[in-house]
């Protein structure tokens, strides 16, 4: 019988209107050439960000979701580095990738990081990196070394066997949120594992133009099921950037100074919130965003909400789009070391959206195993279930995305 041998591989973290907590391995915001960054990449980014989110929702149809597509592709471009033959080919399959020689996606994620961290003096978004490896265990260093020059990773042995190693790891992810997520690693580590590859992304936004808290009041949130919820709705009269089309309403909310946004985006009122997204895809996406125009008087309603999901196994997800292989003894992650298959994918994600502006905090994990203005003024009242996504208007990167089902 084959030895198995876990392989925790990657956490990724994405949090949101975090304080500085600048680490050793802050990925740097120099040195970034933009026309590095291929848009074939971004484009299967978002088309892997979208055809994810329609799969969970196939599975939590009733409820809130909220994921960062950005941690979980960034997650798994790092898996990548070790995969070959069909196992990598089911990944380019799922992750966009498809056609993409190596070279140009790696050179695009080696200026896209650095280039969203300086993206907004205004807007916070800092992404960092590191290895821990179990002292003794040889991972493949073209693995280790790819890591290093395309995500900055640093690279730390660490005794895994020491009582405190899981407190010096857990110490690295609570300093590095800002004690959003305290614990990752439970300790003892299990001798099992053999590596962890830990990526940070942390993001903080203020609306560009903030709510009036003095104008927020209560009022009813009518959820999927039909049940009525009381909540707290925040409210601006004025310019607002609105869009809208066959199907659908849509605001433009700009964080900083205004190269980073969320979309809010409200489907007909005949229009069940799963059939509405069961029909977004990249497409859709640029239709929608195309629609959008600043208009002088939008009567604009958010709710102030707050909402957590997972931690969710994404393995199901995952396998629909055509990375299955990867969760099987066929599995070929030989860049990284022999007989080795990824046993879960992992991700939790919370949001908060308020009057000053949005919180975020998400983590996934890939664990490894061996074997014209009408006649009355415009309105977008938020007041039933929406889809929304934050992205760098930018280079167009998904970096949360999100349906907001019901209020607690």
């Amino acid at each position: 019988m084959k030895k198995r041998v876990c392989l925790l591989l990657c956490i990724t973290l994405a949090v949101g209107l975090l304080t500085g907590c600048k680490q050793n391995s802050t990925i740097q915001k120099h040195s970034v050439d933009k026309n590095k960054i291929s848009m074939n990449v971004i484009d299967g980014n978002t088309r892997f960000a979208f055809e994810l989110f329609k799969q969970l929702d196939t599975e939590d149809g009733e409820g809130n979701i909220f994921i960062s597509p950005l941690s979980i592709s960034t997650a798994l471009a790092m898996t990548y580095q070790g995969a070959a033959a069909s196992t990598k080919e089911g990944m380019a399959e799922a992750l966009g990738y498809s056609g993409i020689e190596d070279t140009k996606l790696n050179e695009s994620y080696q200026n896209l990081l650095p280039y969203l961290n300086g993206l907004d003096d205004k807007v916070q978004l800092n992404i960092s990196n590191s290895i821990w490896v179990r002292e003794g265990e040889e991972i493949r260093q073209d693995f280790l070394t790819a890591n290093r020059d395309i995500f900055k990773a640093s690279v730390t042995p660490l005794d895994f066997g020491e009582a405190k190693a899981a407190d010096q790891i857990n110490h690295w992810i609570s300093e590095a949120t800002n004690k959003k997520i305290e614990k990752m690693i439970n300790s003892p580590i299990s001798p099992d594992i053999i590596m962890y590859l830990i990526n940070a992304i942390y993001f903080k936004g203020d609306w560009t133009e903030q709510f009036d808290p003095k104008h927020t009041f209560q009022t009813r949130f009518k959820a999927e099921n039909g049940s009525m919820n009381d909540i707290m709705m925040m409210q601006r009269t004025g310019k607002v950037a609105y869009g809208q089309g066959d199907g659908f309403q849509a605001v433009r909310l700009p964080y900083g100074s205004g190269k980073a946004a969320m979309y809010c985006i409200l489907p007909g009122e005949d229009i069940p919130i799963n059939d509405f997204i069961a029909t977004l895809d990249g497409e859709h996406w640029q239709v929608i965003r195309d629609s959008i125009r600043e208009r002088d008087e939008v009567n604009l309603q958010l709710p102030r909400f707050k909402l957590e999901y997972g931690i969710k196994n994404l393995n199901a997800g995952l396998t629909a789009l055509g990375m299955g292989e990867a969760f099987t003894d066929k599995a070929d992650f030989s860049g990284i070391g022999d007989n080795i298959c990824i046993s879960r994918v992992l991700h939790k994600a919370i949001i908060e959206v308020n009057e000053e502006g949005s919180e975020a905090a998400a983590a996934t994990a890939v664990e490894m195993t061996l074997t014209g203005a009408p006649a009355e003024p415009l309105a977008f009242i938020a007041d039933r279930p929406f889809v929304f996504v934050i992205a760098d208007d930018e280079t167009g990167t998904i970096l949360f995305m999100g349906k907001l089902s019901e209020v607690e």
